[in-house]
Parts: structure tokens; C-alpha cells; sequence
């Protein structure tokens, strides 16, 4: 088995999945084991990612019904755990991990971090403007820079400085991940799970760190469907709290 495992949660994602799996299937570094897990869609994500995986051993598909991404990701990650993966990589079902993900996920883990923090950029492909685009990267430098001195981020048992990581974007350590108790399993409306994980993290060690060179695009479904301000609300602490979450 490889020592690297990448995980991706899934709801409702039987129309875009396919890129997403096309995106890792066509990594430079293919050394790595894949665990998609189906958060109890009624769509047919499921079968669409069993039809991919079927001449694709690398490929694993487990189910949790319990709902809420934390949920989702804790389960995939232990699921590789348990399987011996030294190296844990999430990204989501509506994104697209550049060609050189892998290889720049274990590179950064040569360097000696613990815990890498990938560069999130938005996809091109969904019919937001590039103005738009452009003013989301801006408000991604933003947050990352707030989340430095938040009071919420800020503790003197830290034993570094806050690091914003992505969930669709991050690897871990499995015995890091394991120490830190994981993801919390959270609905996507409740918690910022990748947030907290981030601070579980920082109190056990300082090795981690941002790498730009690790890069995602990730969907920007939400700008379209909500406006760019609701959006940016909603990841502000969801300060905009929509009736429909999981948007498709």
C-alpha cells in the first residue's frame, strides 16, 4: 500500500465527480491509495464513482451516513489509517487538484512538516467572471491574515502561528491526525472543521506550514447561486446562513 492516501468526501455529486477523479487519476506522482466517501447521497455519486474506480484498484469508496463533511472526512481518514497510511491528503468532490498535487503534498512532507496548508484557488470553468474570481483570491489573502490575530486563533499553548488550510487543500501526518482527534465530525453549517483541526494541530507541534505550491481549484458554485458578499459571508463564520447548503 502507498504511503500517501487522499481522501474526498461526497454528497450529492454525480454530475461534477468525474473531474474531480479524472484530476487525481492524472497526477504526475500516481503513488497513492484513494478513498471517496459517499455522505448518504440520493443522487448517483456512488455508482459513478464505483463505475470509475472498477479498473482502478487504488481506488476505495466508503459510506457514512452520518451528515456533515467533519463526518465524511474523519471517516475516510481513519479508513486509510487503519490501513497503514503514513500520509492523509483531503480535497472535496467539486474541486480540481492540480497536475503536480501529489508530488508537491510529498515533498513538503520530506521537508519535514507534519501538516502542509495548500494554496486554494477558484475554478475557471463554472461561469463566475474573472473580476469576481479575482476578488475571491483577494478575500482568501484577507481571511488568512484575520485568522493571525482572531481571538479565536490566538491561545498561549499554541506552539505556532495560525495557518489557514483549506479542507478541500491540506494533508496531514496519519499519526498527527490521529494525536490531534481528527476532523470534528460537524455539519458544514455548524463548524469550520479544517479550522479546528488547524488549532488541535497547533498545540502538539510547530511543523507545518503553507505551501503555495500545492494548489486546488476549487468550485465556485455558491458565487453564482448566492452572490459573491453572501458567500463571503458564509465563510466568514457563516454570518450568512442559507436556507439550502448544499448547493449543486
Amino acid at each position: 500500500m502507498s504511503g500517501l492516501w487522499v481522501v474526498v468526501p461526497a454528497y450529492n455529486e454525480a454530475t461534477g465527480i468525474t473531474a474531480t477523479l479524472e484530476a487525481l487519476d492524472a497526477q504526475r506522482d500516481s503513488d497513492f491509495e484513494l478513498v471517496v466517501v459517499d455522505n448518504g447521497s440520493t443522487d448517483a455519486t456512488a455508482g459513478v464513482v464505483a463505475g470509475f474506480g472498477r479498473t482502478r484498484p487504488w481506488v476505495h469508496l466508503v459510506h457514512e451516513p452520518e451528515k456533515g463533511t467533519g463526518a465524511a472526512a474523519d471517516t475516510g481518514m481513519r479508513f486509510a489509517v487503519e490501513r497503514g497510511a503514513a500520509r492523509l491528503a483531503r480535497t472535496d468532490a467539486d474541486c480540481l487538484p492540480a497536475p503536480d498535487w501529489t508530488r508537491r503534498i510529498n515533498a513538503a512532507f520530506a521537508s519535514g512538516l507534519r501538516m502542509v496548508a495548500g494554496q486554494l484557488l477558484p475554478r475557471t470553468d463554472e461561469g463566475v467572471p474573472a473580476w469576481q474570481r479575482s476578488l475571491l483570491v483577494g478575500a482568501v489573502e484577507v481571511a488568512s491574515a484575520f485568522g493571525k490575530i482572531r481571538s479565536g486563533n490566538r491561545d498561549p499553548r499554541y506552539r505556532g502561528p495560525y495557518v489557514m488550510a483549506p479542507g478541500c487543500n491540506m494533508a496531514i501526518t496519519g499519526e498527527l491526525y490521529v494525536q490531534a482527534g481528527g476532523f470534528p465530525r460537524t455539519k458544514i453549517e455548524d463548524l469550520h472543521e479544517d479550522r479546528a483541526l488547524v488549532n488541535a494541530v497547533r498545540l502538539l507541534t510547530a511543523d507545518y506550514g503553507l505551501r503555495r505550491d500545492v494548489v486546488v481549484r476549487g468550485s465556485v458554485r455558491r458565487v453564482r447561486a448566492w452572490g459573491l458578499l453572501k458567500t463571503l459571508a458564509w465563510y466568514a463564520d457563516h454570518r450568512y446562513r442559507p436556507e439550502l447548503v448544499d448547493i449543486r
